[in-house]
């Protein structure tokens, strides 16, 4: 099948746009490269930093009876449960790559916070600024430069991004990632949220919602519903760092253990090759962002995706914008139905054909880029194929046997996709621009105009429900909740209040320059407004009463005057006129003051809220 003239066309406009920068960044790793070999030598790196790098080692592996050696950066901790698998992941590691004669070293430790503890609390406003943290830690595990690839042990929200982030400055060498997967299933996230909601309208005490969260989240591994941790996990295959088919295998299955280990083994062998194909700098290509972007988009994937691959393509020398996710959501059906798109969780969808099904339907459509690099070798054909045990425990990769049909509630053929568009739209108007998940969103709530109900603190959103000031149809604006104001916090805790007040019959929506993540869920929200309130003088105006039409199907964004009259200024006209004063929100105590400094340099949302890559411009 040709490739799509339209993820041509984006392709194409990515590569234009990116080449001088990427050109730079290419000509960088090129010098690595060339150096790589000279600078490994015993006599470049100094005898006495080579004899300390090796000291904690057998007395067998003492440099002269290994060809080559291996970075292990880990994500690892056990308050995590997707992560808490990775405690045994360096011993399997080390004892695969032995026998090729190659010496893994547990190199660097990042830090891994988990959104969903830091929920509504004060940590979460450091949540999105751990991913470069993340990424300066992997720079310092790296920075020793006596290794010739690299492994990351990392599955969640900011971790995978930070990771690759920070290996961008060593990607001469080859890499790849290799998951814990997802936990079993328990309760269903359906049953968990109706819980939720029955506790905040009252009617459930705390205690019983405890034991019911507690079923759903149960054991090691991902959470099973499709937020941002899973996403990783489909971004990562799109990429073509993980092995065919590693992404949604159970943490405690033989097969997870026979797929680390054959990791493992492929990069042994293609760390003999530094500079060549399997480099890290030669997978991550714009074909393969754009590959990533589609695989996201026909899932339903996470809204944090649109933060974390511009980030992290930056680190790459690729330009990637808003546009890019639009252009391509309009071609790429909407093949999957992961709670909270729908009722079913990633078990059931690697039941259902899970990313091998996946690959088959979109590369015969036409809608992924075949010409790209992969940690298995060239191509994506191998990832259409699924991985098992035989008889004798060999692992092998199989064609697909299992047929995804027109029926499935949880996977779909091209030929009958849930829906033709993959449910993620850029809007705009004279407040900015903000993107919409509508992927769970019903259709009738698709557009609204309804006045606004302003808010600055998610606090204060809570106690108006609690009082019953939320009343009638209207458009929440939570605003400096942006990356700059505060580290743009996730803002679960106000979505499900509207949940709430959806289902009691009202009309609502979310306006804010914040982020949802991939639970966002059935109510339309408006988020990552860009400018940010800090720097976005028409959305510092609003005033409650104010009306905020917003038209996902026309995707329009706008902002009118009290009297209901329309102000047709651009954002530019809008700042132009207005004079306000700047507010900047308190952020002391739970280490946030540690990152004031940063906050300042951080980057804009459309362009990945990273004070990394805004640094770097």
């Amino acid at each position: 099948m040709n490739l799509h003239s339209e993820v041509e066309s984006v392709w194409q406009a990515i590569k234009q746009r990116s080449h001088p920068r990427r050109q730079r960044y290419l000509d960088y790793i090129k010098q690595q490269t060339e150096s790589h070999e000279a600078n490994r030598q015993p006599e470049a790196i100094g005898c006495s930093n080579l004899a300390h790098a090796l000291a904690s080692c057998p007395s067998r592996e003492d440099g002269s009876s290994i060809s080559r050696r291996v970075a292990i950066i880990t994500a690892y901790n056990d308050m995590l449960s997707a992560h808490a698998p990775y405690a045994a992941y360096p011993d399997q590691i080390k004892a695969a790559m032995r026998p090729e004669g190659v010496l893994a070293l547990v190199a660097g430790a990042v830090p891994a916070m988990c959104d969903g503890i830091t929920q509504g609390r004060p940590g979460m406003e450091l949540s999105l600024m751990s991913r470069d943290v993340v990424a300066l830690a992997t720079a310092v595990g790296l920075s020793h430069d006596v290794f010739d690839g690299m492994v990351g042990l990392a599955t969640c929200d900011k971790i995978i991004p930070g990771m690759l982030m920070g290996m961008a400055s060593f990607a001469h060498l080859p890499a790849l990632f290799t998951p814990a997967g997802p936990m079993a299933t328990g309760l269903s996230h359906v049953a968990k949220q109706a819980a939720r909601e029955q506790a905040i309208e009252g009617s459930l005490s705390a205690d019983r919602l405890l034991a019911i969260e507690s079923q759903v989240y149960h054991q090691g591994g991902t959470c099973t519903f499709y937020g941002t941790a899973n996403t990783n996990q489909m971004m990562m295959e799109f990429l073509g760092l993980h092995v065919p088919g590693a992404s949604f295998l159970h943490p405690e299955s033989k097969l997870r253990l026979a797929i680390t280990e054959a990791a493992a083994k492929q990069l042994a062998k293609s760390c003999q090759h530094v500079g060549g194909p399997a480099s890290l700098a030669g997978i991550l290509s714009e074909a393969a962002f754009v590959n990533a972007m589609i695989g996201i988009l026909a899932t339903g994937g996470s809204t944090n995706h649109t933060l974390h691959l511009p980030a992290i393509a930056a680190t790459y020398g690729i330009t990637l914008t808003w546009a890019d996710f639009d252009a391509l959501a309009r071609v790429t059906p909407l093949l999957a139905r992961i709670y909270p798109n729908g009722d079913g969780d990633i078990n059931d969808f690697q039941k259902a054909g899970g990313t091998a099904s996946l690959f088959k339907e979109l590369l015969a459509a036409g809608l992924l880029i075949d010409d790209v690099q992969t940690v298995c070798g060239k191509g994506l054909q191998q990832y259409q194929k699924v991985p098992e045990l035989d008889q004798s425990q060999t692992l092998q990769w199989v064609a697909q046997s299992r047929e995804i049909t027109a029926k499935s509630k949880v996977l779909r053929p091209v030929s009958h996709p849930f829906e033709a568009e993959a449910g993620l739209r850029l809007l705009q108007g004279n407040l900015g621009r903000g993107l919409v998940r509508l992927s769970a969103v019903p259709r009738q709530y698709w557009t609204i105009s309804a006045p606004a109900k302003v808010f600055e603190d998610v606090d204060a959103v809570q106690r108006s429900f609690q009082q019953g000031l939320l009343s009638g149809d209207f458009v929440l604006v939570l605003r400096y909740q942006g990356p700059r104001s505060n580290g743009m916090p996730e803002l679960h805790k106000v979505i499900n209040l509207l949940a709430v007040l959806q289902n009691r019959g009202q009309r609502v929506a979310l306006l804010t320059d914040g982020r949802l993540s991939g639970a966002s869920g059935k109510v339309l929200a408006v988020v990552h407004v860009c400018p940010e309130a800090l720097d976005n003088k028409a959305m510092q105006r609003i005033e409650n009463g104010d009306m905020i039409a917003i038209d996902a199907q026309a995707s329009s964004l706008a902002w009118h005057s009290a009297s209901q009259k329309p102000v047709d200024q651009s954002v530019q006209e809008v700042e132009a006129k207005i004079v306000g004063a700047t507010k900047v929100p308190g952020t002391l105590g739970y280490g946030r003051e540690l990152f004031q400094s940063l906050r300042k340099h951080i980057g804009r949302a459309e362009d990945g809220a990273s004070f990394i890559t805004n640094s770097a411009e």
